[in-house]
C-alpha cells in the first residue's frame, strides 16, 4: 500500500524539513516557501518523490534523506515515475491532488553533488496541484485514480 513517509517544508530552498502535519491549500503547503518565481503556481503546489529513489541515490553516494531534494512529500510504494499527468492521488486524510508534470532538477541541487541534477533526471518525482484542501500527515495511505 502506498503511503506518506514524510511531510517536508522550508522557508525556501533545500533541505525541506519533516513536520508532524501540515495544512495544504491550492497555493501549497502552509509555511513552505519557494525561492524562485517559476515555482509559485497552483500547478506546482505540491512536490513528491519516492523514498525508493532516495535509497537509490544513497547507494550511488549521495547523502539524501526525506526533504533533501526539495520534495514536500516523501512517499513509499507509489512508484510515482510510472504515473501520468492527470492522475489523481487521494490521501486517506482527505486531501486530493492531481499530477501535473514530472519534476526537472535544477541548480539548487548542486550542494548535494555537482552531478546530482544530471543523474536524477527521469526520477525526480512529480509536481501536482491541489484538488481538495486539507492536512497532510505522515502515515496516510494513498490511492491512485488514473486519468
Amino acid at each position: 500500500m502506498a503511503k506518506v513517509l514524510s511531510v517536508n517544508v522550508s522557508k525556501g530552498g533545500i533541505p525541506k524539513l519533516p513536520t508532524a502535519s501540515c495544512n495544504v491549500t491550492v497555493d501549497g503547503l502552509e509555511g513552505d516557501g519557494r525561492n524562485h518565481d517559476k515555482h509559485i503556481s497552483p500547478d506546482r503546489a505540491v512536490s513528491l518523490i519516492d523514498i525508493e529513489i532516495l535509497h537509490q541515490l544513497v547507494n550511488e553516494g549521495y547523502d539524501v534523506i526525506p526533504g533533501a531534494v526539495g520534495e514536500n512529500l516523501t512517499v513509499e510504494n507509489l512508484d510515482v515515475q510510472t504515473l501520468e499527468p492527470g492522475d489523481h492521488l487521494v490521501f486517506s486524510g482527505g486531501v486530493e491532488i492531481e499530477l501535473v508534470e514530472s519534476r526537472r532538477p535544477c541548480f539548487v541541487l548542486d550542494p548535494l553533488g555537482i552531478d546530482l541534477k544530471k543523474i536524477i533526471v527521469g526520477r525526480c518525482g512529480y509536481l501536482a496541484k491541489v484538488i481538495t484542501e486539507g492536512i497532510f500527515t505522515p502515515g496516510e495511505t494513498i490511492s491512485v485514480v488514473k486519468s
